[in-house]
């Protein structure tokens, strides 16, 4: 009964956790039936309709601040959006904690560098926003 601890598993429930925060539907959500899963509905909307998938409030807090920026529900330039480029990277990092099998799985310590990674692009640009006479960076 049960299966045998793991850091993967551990990895798993990371995954899902992301997932589950940015698109704001349980694993268990009503409208997954037969093969579709919360995992397998992120991976099907990757990354052209990744809008489509993003918690709404999300997208009212952005619209609030003004950082919404012609966005579509049937074209999306992740191109031009720091923030929806980050979105999709962390829904990438969700599918990958949450394979199937252990072995395709990330190790932790590369999630929390991705994800680091991400904050960093997300702070960064927000800086260079607010303060537009600082030069970027490359």
């Amino acid at each position: 009964m049960g299966s045998e601890l793991s850091t993967k598993g551990d990895v798993y429930s990371c995954g899902i956790l992301l997932l589950e925060m940015f698109t704001s539907k349980r694993p268990t959500d009503e409208s997954f039936k037969e093969n579709l899963s919360l995992r397998n509905f992120v991976k099907a909307a990757l990354p052209g309709r990744v809008i489509e998938i993003i918690d709404p409030i999300l997208l009212q807090e952005r619209a609030k601040h003004g950082t919404v920026t012609n966005i579509t529900l049937n074209k999306i330039n992740l191109g031009n959006d720091i923030h929806l480029q980050c979105l999709n990277s962390i829904f990438e990092i969700g599918i990958i904690c949450s394979a199937d099998s252990p072995s395709k799985r990330m190790d932790m310590i590369d999630v929390v560098s991705k994800l680091c990674s991400i904050r960093y692009k997300v702070l960064t640009k927000r800086y260079m926003m607010l303060n537009p006479q600082v030069p970027e960076v490359p």
